[in-house]
C-alpha cells in the first residue's frame, strides 16, 4: 500500500494522509502482533512460577530441580491484581516468556508495570520487570510470590517493552537481551535525587484494551506517556510541549520539491516516512532541527541517533540553540550517550522516562529511549557500522527505527550524504519515500570533484595512477592553502605502518608466534605483531610507504618514488613462501602521512584526528588536517581542498559492502568542503572509471546505491535477502542444523573455519550471562541465507534451534547473528 503516494512525483505533497496505522514492513509479517494482554509472541504462552520460584516450566533441562518453598502464609496477597506477568531477565533462548507472580501486600504500590523486581527463578533469585498486573493467572497451580521491588520507578514503558519484543523475534534473539540493550543500569542515587513527578497515585488504571480485572504497560503510569491519548494531549506527569503549534519556516528544507509538505505533514501530527539524501554541506543540523521543530508543534516527542558523540555534540548544540531561540521555556533537549557515566546516563534517561525531555539525541542505544507521545524518529548516516550493535542479539539502529515507527506510528527520517542499499530497499518497497534534490541545486552546493586516475591525469603525469600523493593532489592542496582555507587529508587507516607484507612476492607478513598481522608502530621501530604485540625484527627492511609519491612545492613535479630500504638488526622473520626476510608497506597510516605531508609543505601548521585524539572542529586558517574516516573535523568555512588518499585500500577490500562503505566515507569527507562555486575542491585518489568514483564526480550516490541494490538483488545478497551467520565448533553447528527447521528456500553455505575468539569464564546458569563463549575446539561459521520474504521464517527457526539447544546445555559458545554488517 502506498502511503504517501504524492511524494512519487516530483513536488509531491508529504502531507497527504497516511495509511492506517499497523501496516506491516514491507519485507516481512506483522512484528510484534500480540494478543490483548500479553507482551509475548502469540506462539509463546505465559510461564507459570510456582511456589519454588519458577516451577517445571522454568528449569532449564539438565539441572536438578530446586527443593520447592512454599509462600510464606503470614505473606497477604494483593486484594487488587494480585497477579504480575514479569519478563525475568534470564538469557535462555527456550526460556524466552513472561512468567506469573503472586504480588504480596507490601509490594501492590510498588509492583507497577514497567518497575524493577526480584524474583525466585528455578532456586535463583534474578531481577525481571512487571510487563501488567492481572486479577488471575491461568495457571491453576500455586503461584510464588515476587521476591522484591528493586525500584517503583516505571522505567520500562509500553511501546518499549512492545518494540523490545519485536526486536528479539526479528534478530533471532531474546527478550531480557533485547532489555538489556534498552534500559541502563539502574542508579539508586541519581533516582532518588530526580525530581519525583507529580502524581497522585503510582496504582496504574486499567487501560481500554485490556480486559476488566487487569492492568498493564498500556495504563497511564506517572512519568510515562499513554498511548490511548489523543495526539498532543497532555498524561500524566508529562510536559507541555514549549513550542506554539505554529507553522515552522522551511528554511533548507525548501530546496527539496517535498520538503515544506513533509514539515507540513510532521506539524499535524502525521507519520510520514522517508530516506533523506541530505545535501553536501553542513545544513544537515540545522534541518534535522527544523523537523524536530516542526514535530514538537504537533505536540509530539522526537528521538534522533546519530553514529558517534560528535555528531551527539554538534546536534545537541544546534538544537538547544534554536529551542531556545524558539521560545521555548526550558531546555527540552536530552542527550544519551555510552560515555556519560553511571549516574548521569540514568539521570537523564530518567527525564526522558518521565517526560521532562521531549527531544532525545544520542548514539545506538538511544533508539530504545522511551520518549513521551514519539511522533519523528531520525536516524543520520544509517551506513555507518557505529548502528549496529555488537552484542547480542546484534540489532541496527535503522532497523530498530523501522520497527519503531511501525509500532508506534511515527515519522521516520533515515537520513545521510549517502544511505544505505538496506535504507534504497525501505523506498523500493514503497514503506519510505525518497527526498533527493534536484541535480540544479546539487551542481550549486557540491565541490568539485576530480580523480587522479584519469586518462588526462596520466598523461600529464606518468605516476597519476601509482602515486600515493600524485601531482594534481599536491597542486589542489598548495591552491587552498595559498587562499586561505584549510586543507582536509582523508586516511583509510590509523597508526604509522600498520600492515606489512614480503617485499618479494607481497604475500602479508604474519608473526611466527600467532600469525597475527605485523606492522610497524612508528619510524625507526622494528615490526610488531598487531595481535600479541610480540617484536619481529628484520635484517633489511624496504619502505615502500616511502615510496608511495608526495608532490613537492615546486610545479608538478613528484618525489620519492623509489624504495628506500633501511636496515634494522636480527633476522627472525622469513616470508614461508619465497624465504626473503625484507618486507614493504602495504599500507601506510594517518602517523605516517603526516610525516610525508610535514616534508612536502615545510611551514605549514599540520594536525591529526583519530584514535588518540578527535578534533571536533578548525578554524578557518591554512592548516593541513590527516585524519581517519569517521574523525574529520568541521573546519570554519568548509576546507578549501578535500584529498582522498588510497581509494585502493578501502574499495579493495573483501566486503559486500566495500563499495558503498567506501562511497559513504567519500561522501562525508567532501560534504565537509566548500561548494564548487566557492572554490571547493575534492581530489579523490582513484581510477576513474569505477562506478564509486563516478558517483562522487557527479554527487550521485543515489544512482550508486540504486545500482548496488540492482546488482544484489539479481546475485542473492541483502538486502534482497536475509542472511543468518552461525558460528560454533563443528559438532555444535551439526547439532543446531539438524534442530532448525529452516524454510524452504533456505540456502545452506559452509561452514568454513573462523578465528577463535578468547574464552571467558563460566557464568550464571539461571541467567545465562557470562557463559564461555567457546568450549575451546576449533570454531567454524556458516551462513544461511533465505528471500527477504521469509526472512520472520527463518529467525522463528534459528531461535527455535537454538532454544533446543540451550535446553540441552549444548549451546556453549553457538552465536547466531541475522543481517550481520560485516560480509565478505
Amino acid at each position: 500500500m502506498d502511503l504517501l503516494p504524492g511524494l512519487d512525483l516530483p513536488g509531491g505533497d508529504l502531507s497527504a494522509a497516511p495509511a492506517p496505522p499497523g501496516q506491516p514492513l514491507p519485507d516481512e509479517r506483522s512484528p510484534g502482533s500480540q494478543p490483548p494482554g500479553s507482551h509475548a509472541s502469540a506462539r509463546r504462552a505465559p510461564g507459570r512460577a510456582t511456589a519454588d520460584g519458577g516451577g517445571r516450566t522454568a528449569e532449564p533441562a539438565g539441572q536438578r530441580p530446586a527443593r520447592k518453598r512454599p509462600a510464606s502464609r503470614d505473606a497477604e496477597i494483593s486484594s487488587e491484581l494480585p497477579v504480575a506477568r514479569v519478563a525475568a531477565m534470564v538469557g535462555f533462548a527456550h526460556l524466552d516468556r513472561p512468567f506469573d507472580y503472586l504480588v504480596p501486600a507490601s509490594m501492590a504500590a510498588g509492583a507497577v508495570p514497567g518497575a524493577r523486581v526480584r524474583v525466585r527463578f528455578a532456586g535463583r533469585l534474578v531481577d525481571g520487570f512487571v510487563l501488567e498486573r492481572l486479577e488471575r493467572s491461568d495457571h491453576d497451580g500455586r503461584l510464588a510470590p515476587l521476591a522484591k521491588v528493586i525500584s517503583p520507578e516505571p522505567v520500562l514503558s509500553a511501546p518499549v517493552a512492545r518494540l523490545a519484543r519485536a526486536v528479539a523475534d526479528r534478530y533471532a534473539g531474546t527478550l531480557a537481551d533485547v532489555l538489556r540493550l534498552a534500559i541502563p543500569p539502574r542508579h539508586a542515587a541519581a533516582e532518588r535525587a530526580a525530581t519525583v513527578p507529580t502524581a497522585t497515585s503510582r496504582q496504574p488504571a486499567p487501560s481500554a484494551t485490556e480486559a476488566p480485572g487487569s492492568a498493564s504497560l498500556e495504563a497511564p503510569t506517572p512519568g510515562v506517556a499513554s498511548t490511548e491519548a489523543p495526539t498532543g494531549a497532555a498524561s500524566p506527569g508529562v510536559a507541555e510541549p514549549a513550542v506554539a503549534p505554529a507553522p515552522v519556516e522551511p528554511g533548507e528544507w525548501r530546496r527539496y520539491p517535498a520538503g515544506p509538505s513533509l514539515l507540513a505533514a510532521l506539524t499535524a501530527g502525521r507519520a510520514p516516512r522517508a530516506v533523506w539524501w541530505a545535501p553536501p554541506g553542513p545544513a544537515w543540523p540545522a534541518m534535522i532541527t527544523t523537523a524536530a521543530r516542526a514535530t514538537l508543534a504537533g505536540g509530539r516527542g522526537v528521538l534522533v541517533v546519530v553514529p558517534d558523540h560528535r555528531d551527539v555534540d554538534r546536534l545537541a548544540d544546534v538544537l538547544t540553540a534554536d529551542l531556545a531561540a524558539a521560545g521555548a521555556e526550558k531546555p527540552l533537549v536530552a542527550v544519551l550517550r555510552a560515555d556519560l557515566g553511571p549516574a548521569e546516563r540514568y539521570r537523564r534517561f530518567l527525564a526522558v522516562a518521565r517526560g521532562e525531555a521531549r527531544v532525545v539525541v544520542g548514539t545506538r542505544a538511544a533508539g530504545f529511549a522511551p520518549v513521551a507521545d514519539l511522533g519523528l524518529i531520525v536516524v543520520w548516516d544509517d551506513g555507518d557500522d557505529l548502528h549496529a550493535e555488537p552484542r547480542a542479539p546484534y540489532p541496527h539502529t535503522r532497523d530498530v527505527a523501522a520497527l519503531r515507527s511501525h509500532l508506534e506510528d511515527t515519522a521516520l527520517l533515515v537520513g545521510g550524504h549517502a544511505p544505505s542499499a538496506d535504507a534504497e530497499a525501505l523506498t523500493r518497497s514503497g514503506w519510505a519515500h525518497p527526498l533527493v534534490l534536484p541535480r540544479g541545486t546539487v551542481r550549486a552546493l557540491a565541490p568539485l570533484v576530480r580523480a587522479t586516475g584519469s586518462d588526462w591525469e596520466a598523461a600529464r603525469d606518468e605516476a597519476a595512477r601509482i602515486a600515493r600523493i600524485p601531482s594534481l593532489a599536491a597542486r589542489t592542496a598548495r591552491e587552498a592553502l595559498a587562499a586561505g582555507h584549510p586543507v582536509l587529508v582523508q586516511v583509510p587507516r590509523r597508526g604509522y605502518q600498520p600492515s606489512l607484507a614480503c617485499a618479494s612476492c607481497r604475500r602479508p607478513a604474519r608473526c611466527a608466534h600467532c600469525h597475527g598481522p605485523l606492522g610497524r608502530p612508528a619510524g625507526g621501530r622494528v615490526p610488531v605483531c598487531g595481535w600479541c604485540g610480540r617484536p619481529a625484527p628484520t635484517a633489511d627492511t624496504t619502505d615502500a610507504g616511502a615510496a608511495a609519491a608526495v608532490g613537492t612545492a615546486r610545479a608538478g613535479k613528484t618525489v620519492g618514488r623509489g624504495p628506500a630500504a633501511r636496515s634494522v638488526p636480527g633476522v627472525s622473520w622469513a616470508c614461508p613462501a619465497c624465504g626473503d626476510t625484507r618486507l614493504r608497506v602495504s599500507v601506510t597510516g594517518d602517523r605516517r602521512t603526516a610525516e610525508e605531508l610535514g616534508r612536502a609543505f615545510p611551514g605549514v601548521a599540520l594536525r591529526t584526528s583519530g584514535r588518540d585524539e578527535v578534533l571536533a572542529a578548525v578554524s578557518a586558517a591554512p592548516t593541513l588536517v590527516v585524519a581517519t574516516p569517521g574523525a574529520e573535523p568541521v573546519a570554519e568555512g568548509g576546507y578549501g581542498a578535500v584529498l582522498l588518499l588510497d581509494g585502493w585500500a578501502m574499495l579493495g577490500r573483501p566486503d559486500l559492502r566495500a563499495g558503498e562503505e567506501t562511497l559513504r566515507r567519500w561522501a562525508n569527507a567532501a560534504a565537509l568542503a566548500r561548494p564548487g562555486p566557492s572554490g571547493g575542491r575534492v581530489v579523490v585518489v582513484a581510477d576513474e572509471g569505477l562506478a564509486p568514483v563516478q558517483a562522487l564526480i557527479r554527487w550521485d550516490p543515489a544512482w550508486f546505491v540504486a545500482r548496488e541494490a540492482d546488482d544484489r538483488a539479481e546475485l542473492g545478497f541483502p538486502p534482497a535477502a536475509r542472511i543468518a551467520a552461525v558460528e560454533g565448533t563443528a559438532p555444535t553447528l551439526r547439532e543446531f542444523l539438524a534442530a532448525a527447521a529452516l524454510p524452504p528456500d533456505a540456502e545452506v553455505l559452509g561452514p568454513v573455519p573462523v578465528a577463535s575468539p578468547p574464552r571467558r569464564p563460566a557464568g550464571d546458569p539461571a541467567t545465562g550471562q557470562g557463559g564461555p563463549e567457546s568450549d575451546g575446539g576449533p570454531r567454524e561459521r556458516l551462513l544461511v541465507r533465505v528471500p527477504r520474504k521469509e526472512g520472520a521464517e527463518l529467525a522463528d527457526a534459528l531461535r527455535a534451534a537454538h532454544g533446543v539447544l540451550d535446553a540441552r546445555r549444548a549451546a556453549a559458545g553457538l552465536r547466531v547473528q541475522l543481517d550481520p554488517v560485516v560480509l565478505g
